[in-house]
């Protein structure tokens, strides 16, 4: 049982001192959210965001566009795939600055915050696949982009294909 216990801490302090993924919270301020990141490997990490969430609507059968800002979570599986080339550049990868393709859930619920876009549903979701690129500046600016595609739905039973373009500006809080 010692022996077990004693290869069990070396191999998790060695994967500690190798693990590239950090651990980080931050606060994004051009839609409002909080968001964690939690390393899981490596590689990849699940990222945890609450706050709100930009709709946009445009149809023939409407006089103009509707938009509205709604309450949202979102949770990604991230696995970061260009670490070493950052790395051979030169070029900065702690705090996960690097690129990523992620499985994508998102749950928007309710009336819009704001916004005239007013929906029957009580909720709406997507799922689907996502590319997207991270960067951690020094001043801890942070800049992420998803882009993809999927199945979104809603409670009234509807499926239908979704875009999914999300931004996100703010600031990674506390130290790497």
């Amino acid at each position: 049982m010692k022996k077990a216990l004693m290869l069990f801490l070396f191999f998790a302090g060695f994967a500690a001192q190798s693990q590239t993924t950090r651990n980080q919270f931050s606060l994004n301020f051009l839609i409002p959210s909080a968001e964690y990141e939690w390393a899981v490997s490596n590689n990849s990490t699940i990222d945890a965001m609450a706050g709100l969430g930009f709709g946009y609507h445009d149809a023939y059968y409407l006089d103009e566009p509707e938009y509205g800002v709604f309450p949202q979570f979102e949770v990604q599986y991230r696995y970061y795939y260009n670490f070493e080339k950052r790395l051979d550049k030169g070029k900065k990868v702690s705090e996960n600055s690097a690129n990523y393709i992620a499985a994508v859930g998102v749950l928007g619920i309710g009336d819009p915050v704001f916004g005239d876009m007013e929906l029957e549903d009580d909720y709406t979701g997507f799922l689907g696949p996502a590319w997207g690129l991270q960067r951690v500046y020094n001043s801890n600016f942070k800049l992420n982009l998803n882009l993809g595609a999927g199945l979104g739905f809603n409670d009234s039973g509807d499926t239908y294909f979704s875009p999914l373009i999300d931004i996100q500006l703010g600031f990674k809080l506390g130290k790497e």
